[in-house]
């Protein structure tokens, strides 16, 4: 390695570990044999990664600034204990207002394409929900929320035992037209995956803040929801990328590395 190729070290805090550049290129690694070629490469990288995190961030600020959106009605659902292991009954009504468990909180509802016309949970959004329940006990430190699917209540349970989804709340959309007043059912009870976000203002009224679906356009099908899927995030950081894969429910929740 050249005097010129020698990292040269950032001062600029706050750093927990110090990070070097060389010739105007982010070391990523301590490694001494790195080709040139790949930290050219990797620089162009990085500056593309910025300018997407910077997007996401333009995007998301586009997002918080949505004037009020309309007033929805008080939908009713169908929730069974919430002990998932403590049975199926009772059943009891749960209100949309009553998701909202403190003043000032948004309330995010993923739609389950589990029901009526589907009659196997669908395995992407099985996916989807692992992720949920995983990240649930941060999620709770700032939002409600619920998931909602066109099954009944004990066979929406049973699906969620088998995944371990105990940290969720589990509701049935019931006879409410819910899912199809947010196009994640239609007339023939076909179901979609979507997600919702809703507001509380102080007088009570409720609002439809967002929901965005998979499809946002025919060049850009099955995608709508990607960023809120660690899986493949991960999947797009390797080589082979995420490909045509597609989640199954064959493979269980149980993971037997070599």
């Amino acid at each position: 390695m050249s005097t010129t190729d020698r990292p040269q070290s950032i001062t600029s805090p706050p750093k927990h570990v110090e990070r070097e550049k060389t010739d105007g290129m982010l070391r990523h690694t301590r490694l001494a044999n790195e080709p040139r070629r790949y930290l050219e490469k990797r620089e162009e990288l990085r500056l593309a990664e910025m300018e997407m995190f910077r997007n996401i961030e333009r995007v998301a600020a586009l997002r918080r600034a949505l004037p009020a959106g309309a007033e929805v009605a008080d939908y009713v659902f169908q929730e069974g204990p919430r002990d998932l292991n403590a049975g199926d009954d009772p059943i009891a009504p749960v209100r949309l207002s009553e998701l909202f468990t403190e003043p000032g909180r948004g309330l995010i509802i993923y739609h389950f394409m589990y029901g009526k016309r589907q009659t196997t949970a669908c395995p992407m959004c099985t996916m989807w929900i692992d992720a949920f329940n995983g990240a649930a006990p941060h999620l709770a430190q700032n939002v409600d929320f619920a998931i909602v699917a066109a099954a009944d209540p004990a066979t929406l349970r049973a699906h969620a035992r088998q995944r371990g989804w105990n940290n969720l709340r589990l509701l049935s959309a019931g006879d409410s037209t819910f899912k199809y007043d947010f196009r994640s059912e239609n007339a023939e009870g076909s179901q979609d995956s979507a997600l919702s976000v809703f507001t509380r203002d102080a007088d009570g009224t409720l609002r439809h803040f967002y929901t965005t679906h998979p499809w946002l356009d025919d060049e850009m099908n099955e995608r709508g929801i990607d960023l809120l899927q660690p899986v493949y995030n991960l999947l797009d950081l390797t080589p082979q990328g995420r490909g045509s894969w597609y989640a199954s429910l064959a493979y269980g929740t149980f993971v037997d590395w070599p």
